[in-house]
């Protein structure tokens, strides 16, 4: 079995036995959502990106991290959810995200938070028939976190407008 598992086929492999996943829980506007820990690569306190021409309408711009560019995506813009001005309770976390490294912009990032597997809900038929960014749904002490699928956060056809604003960034 190959280690090298996507964000999605994580909760299809049973890597230790057990059903159960560590995820990061954070917050975009009112709602709240998850990632598998293991593709976060760290979390950093906001500061300002420079705006890349041309990029995306979610893409908030880039920042230097540690010598390399680190293309800053607004998840609530990507998520076309109401957008605000970034501020310092604001978080980036650095994760892998269709195979690249990217930021994520979120509002807060709430706590390390176990779930099982099991528990996780098909997204509901929107009639749109796309299979969106959420890979599932967790409902968890009254409470529902979307899990994010980080394979299909980005646009998968990799457009000029995408891959000038990301790989010919990451390459300068």
């Amino acid at each position: 079995m190959s280690m090298a598992h996507t964000q999605t086929d994580a909760f299809s492999v049973n890597r230790a036995g057990s059903g159960r996943r560590e995820m990061v829980g954070f917050r975009v506007g009112d709602q709240a959502f998850c990632i598998d820990i293991t593709s976060v690569l760290e979390i950093r306190g906001w500061t300002p990106a420079t705006p890349v021409p041309q990029s995306p309408h979610y893409m908030k711009g880039v920042v230097n991290l540690r010598g390399s560019v680190l293309p800053i995506i607004d998840l609530a813009a990507r998520l076309g959810l109401p957008t605000t001005e970034p501020s310092a309770r604001h978080a980036i976390m650095v994760a892998n995200c269709g195979g690249r490294t990217v930021g994520l912009l979120v509002e807060g990032v709430s706590d390390i938070i176990e779930l099982d597997d099991g528990d996780r809900q098909a997204t509901p038929d929107m009639g749109d028939g796309q299979g969106g960014v959420i890979a599932g749904i967790f409902a968890v002490d009254g409470a529902m976190i979307s899990l994010l699928d980080l394979d299909s956060l980005l646009p998968p056809d990799r457009s000029r407008a995408v891959d000038g604003g990301f790989d010919a960034i990451a390459a300068a």
